[in-house]
């Protein structure tokens, strides 16, 4: 109800035949000479005395500081790309913020670059793909801050190779479900006993619109995603009274590192790192069950009322960008678009092809 903006108390009228009727009340008004006004002469007073007064929305806070100062917000994969810019926002706004990545020097570049700028980063070295390192992180950060109030499972890996040519390759899977998945389910695991006693938290899991679309030549990671989204919404349910919060940010194509081996990318339509982080920042704001972009709509919409149209669409997709060289074994990259399929990009903007 809150995604809707509706209120809670609005469940117990589904179903309850309610008819308005001032006939009795015009009666008894009678004798003392009062007669009740036409209800289009004077609705717009009370709209406007309750939009000024009542809405509730009036007290909500909408700035990113209010809902980050002073709190402890963990990014995975925070020293490149999506991570690295929610980073700098969530910095910029007052958090204390941790950022943990695989690669020592790219998180110190990280922490100098914030520096300039005038924020402040916490950084850990941890693949949490390995358990045990990521076990160690989880104890270090429970200890040294009392564990998080907002975690955001950044940290992921990306394949594009069609089916066909991953028949000899399941340890493509193996790797996407290994931090895709496994890894944020145990960072979360981990981390959810502090929220609960604190009765509040809020874990943001970044996914993909291949996995409300179910794009092709993206099985490895669009099932790992999916895997979250579904232990995702399991967990949400568990935890829906205990002041723990889930939501799904389902990204589109985004410039970072992840998508630079596809040289085609180079040619399409995507999002900025930044126009990501805003999306986190929107997430942490109004702490909805989903965020995602106006296509990530339509990929909803479309598989759930004409799934036959959507998977005509995605083969067209499929059958009109090749699969890169790496993915098919060949030596260099032919990949320079055409006319049609430039169209066909700016025309479903974001779509991993």
């Amino acid at each position: 109800m809150k995604d809707l903006g509706l209120p809670d108390g609005i469940l117990q009228f589904i179903n309850y035949p309610t008819r308005f009727d001032s006939r009795e009340a015009q009666r008894l008004l009678e004798p003392a000479g009062i007669r009740v006004p036409r209800l289009e002469n004077y609705a717009w007073r009370l709209w406007d005395y309750w939009e000024r007064h009542l809405d509730p929305e009036l007290h909500v806070e909408r700035s990113l500081r209010a809902h980050v100062a002073g709190r402890v917000v963990l990014i995975t994969g925070g020293s490149s790309g999506i991570g690295k810019a929610a980073a700098f926002k969530i910095a910029g706004a007052g958090a204390v913020t941790i950022i943990v990545a695989r690669d020592a020097e790219k998180l110190v570049a990280t922490q100098r670059e914030a520096a300039t700028r005038g924020l402040l980063l916490i950084t850990f070295v941890a693949d949490i793909a390995d358990a045990a390192q990521c076990d160690t992180l989880i104890k270090t950060i429970i200890a040294k801050y009392g564990g998080v109030d907002i975690l955001v499972n950044n940290a992921g890996r990306s394949i594009r190779r069609g089916i066909e040519h991953s028949y000899d390759r399941l340890h493509d899977f193996e790797r996407t479900m290994r931090i895709n998945y496994f890894a944020s389910v145990q960072l979360t695991m981990g981390l959810l006993p502090e929220m609960l006693k604190k009765r509040n938290g809020h874990v943001v899991n970044i996914s993909s619109i291949g996995v409300l679309a179910g794009s092709p030549r993206f099985s490895a990671y669009v099932a790992s995603k999916a895997a979250l989204e579904a232990w995702t919404q399991c967990a949400a349910s568990e935890f829906f009274d205990r002041g723990v919060d889930f939501t799904i940010v389902n990204f589109g194509l985004v410039r970072t590192p992840m998508i630079a081996p596809t040289k085609f990318y180079d040619h399409v339509p995507t999002m900025s790192p930044e126009e990501a982080a805003g999306l986190i920042a929107d997430a942490i704001i109004r702490r909805p069950v989903r965020v995602t972009t106006r296509l990530g709509v339509f990929s909803q919409i479309l598989q759930a009322l004409a799934p036959r149209l959507g998977r005509t669409i995605l083969n067209t997709a499929f059958r009109m960008f090749p699969d890169s060289a790496a993915a098919s074994g060949e030596k260099t990259d032919g990949e320079t678009p055409t006319a049609d399929q430039i169209a066909f990009t700016q025309m479903l903007r974001g779509l991993h092809y």
